[in-house]
């Protein structure tokens, strides 16, 4: 792994750096609010129209033609320069990535740019009443109709669903079928009959999840992704990004293990050895995840599969998380709640609660790692 940037790349970067310290907005309320969503959307049109959304896709769907390495090179300079949370992340960075690799030519050209720009707003169907992290259990299913199919069951917990036009997500197609097979990937519309959307109000308040109806809600055979019944394949390439480097990226990390330690600077009356000790684990843990990031994409460029060791990077980023928002919340004390401009590590504390389970319980991934790693038995 060669650590050392190009004259590119530190071309690249400083283009990135100085686009975003004169175009990232500042003081936009949370993202899954009413008031918040519709700015963090002029953002990402901002973003579009300038050549930032999606650095590392094809130019005719509105990217750079970049590389992995560039893309984390932009994450880096983004979340340095306080860029806020992604309105299109699941768009971008989930769904987008397996289009390009499986979708029709009619869908990506249809689908693509209008993803980039966020101009149709997508939310995952993954998770049911019955089935979390065991997907493959889902009783949601889809009746063959005459042009398409007829979507039935209920999907919950759907990040950013309450804003969302349309969903992906995998309904049970051959009613003969256990587990993983006879499961087919479709792309739904919203604002279709046969569909209902019901917000689902989170600890902090805002109101992005939703859980979703689906009563002989329409989908026409151009919105199925893959084949028909192999969904479970298609599903796979979504969920490693977003156990991965994609969803959560390293520079989202470092950049906020530098907020901790700025605020560790000013908390200096309460910042013991034993914080100082914290603070600097927790930017080293930020810093090998970086370094990580950057091993796993060498290993991408030479044509090697990460595979399962997604599921590390998972396990690793969502207890990072919570630690640095705990210190920082220390840090803070009783003003973590009372100060507006501290207000938002309790924020992110309270989403970061559900690292553990969104993406996979940490649980599953540790199955993962033991079972297809290490080698070892299952129980």
């Amino acid at each position: 792994m060669d650590l050392h940037y190009t004259k590119d790349q530190d071309a690249f970067r400083a283009e990135a750096r100085a686009f975003l310290e004169a175009n990232v907005p500042s003081g936009l309320p949370p993202l899954d609010s009413p008031e918040g969503f519709p700015l963090h959307l002029e953002w990402e049109h901002t973003l579009f129209d300038a050549g930032w959304a999606v650095v590392d896709w094809p130019e005719e769907y509105g990217g750079r033609n970049c590389s992995l390495l560039e893309w984390l090179i932009f994450e880096e300079e983004y979340y340095r320069a306080g860029g806020p949370q992604r309105a299109t992340q699941n768009g971008i960075f989930l769904l987008g990535p397996t289009l390009l690799h499986f979708g029709t030519d009619e869908q990506k050209s249809r689908l693509l740019r209008k993803i980039a720009r966020g101009d149709e707003l997508w939310c995952q169907g993954w998770s049911e009443p019955g089935a979390g992290s065991d997907l493959a259990s889902l009783t949601s299913y889809a009746e063959r109709v005459e042009g398409g199919w007829k979507l039935y069951g209920q999907k919950t917990w759907t990040t950013r669903g309450t804003f969302s036009d349309k969903s992906f997500g995998l309904w049970r197609t051959d009613p003969d079928s256990q587990r993983h097979k006879g499961l087919t990937y479709f792309l739904v519309d919203l604002h279709g009959e046969g569909v209902q959307v019901r917000p689902i109000h989170k600890l902090d308040g805002d109101e992005g999840f939703a859980e979703v109806f689906y009563d002989g809600a329409f989908v026409p055979d151009r919105d199925v992704l893959g084949e028909v019944g192999r969904g479970w394949y298609v599903a796979m390439a979504t969920t490693g990004p977003e156990r991965g480097l994609t969803l959560r990226s390293p520079g989202r990390f470092t950049a906020m293990a530098e907020r901790l330690r700025a605020l560790a600077r000013e908390r200096r009356d309460v910042c013991d050895e034993g914080m100082r000790e914290r603070v600097a684990r927790h930017w080293m843990e930020a810093e090998a995840y970086r370094q990580v990031g950057l091993w796993t994409e060498t290993r991408i460029r030479r044509g090697e599969d990460p595979g399962a060791e997604s599921s590390l990077m998972k396990l690793h980023w969502s207890e990072l998380d919570i630690a640095i928002h705990e210190t920082a919340l220390d840090l803070l004390g009783g003003e973590a709640e009372t100060a507006v401009a501290n207000g938002e590590w309790m924020k992110g504390y309270l989403f970061g609660l559900a690292n553990p389970i969104w993406g996979g319980t940490s649980e599953i991934q540790r199955n993962i790692v033991a079972e297809r790693i290490l080698g070892l038995p299952r129980k």
